[in-house]
């Protein structure tokens, strides 16, 4: 028993060094002001903006056709945010710059906690319900859902782990979303 131990923490401590390491890596793109500029831009329409343009847009575009997908859309947001907030209020990481002096945050952060990330979780989940209804809009998403994760460990708001668990959870709570 004590092998199998010592080789998961092997394995978790390994893990570890590479989420650290590809976080700096990020985070050292926020060093160019131009890109910067561009991954805050994207993290603050990430916030909810692009979300709620877009429904409105679908909402004015295909009106009353649109609102099963935009109701879809508000109650996935609704579920995401409650997930998002018990985990990251039970697992309480801090954020990347708070632990790491080499870690520059370079945007806002909406609280101190690290895990998940709740753009993601919030991109990917909303991305699969718009484009589950309306399949011509993957062109715009599925970008912009990218780029909203990679604002995350580039700005030094998360680690690459909390993007990735973010995304995981997102699209699951989406998938389920179309069972329930």
């Amino acid at each position: 028993m004590s092998r199998l131990n010592d080789h998961l923490s092997i394995k978790l401590q390994r893990f570890n060094d590479w989420d650290i390491d590809l976080c700096q890596a990020c985070n050292d793109l926020s060093r160019n002001l131009s890109l910067r500029k561009i991954f805050k831009l994207i993290s603050r329409l990430g916030d909810g903006v692009f979300w709620y343009m877009l429904m409105s847009v679908l909402l004015l575009r295909y009106q009353a056709d649109a609102l099963p997908a935009v109701l879809h859309m508000l109650a996935v947001a609704l579920a995401g945010t409650l997930v998002y907030k018990l985990i990251k209020h039970k697992t309480l990481r801090p954020r990347p710059f708070n632990v790491y002096p080499s870690i520059v945050c370079t945007g806002n952060p909406l609280d101190q906690y690290s895990f998940p990330s709740g753009h993601t979780l919030h991109a990917v989940s909303f991305s699969i319900v718009a484009v589950a209804y309306f399949p011509a809009l993957l062109w715009l998403v599925l970008p912009f859902t990218v780029l909203v994760a990679l604002s995350r460990p580039i700005l030094g708001l998360h680690y690459p782990s909390d993007v990735l668990m973010g995304a995981l959870i997102g699209a699951s709570l989406a998938s389920l979303s179309f069972y329930l």
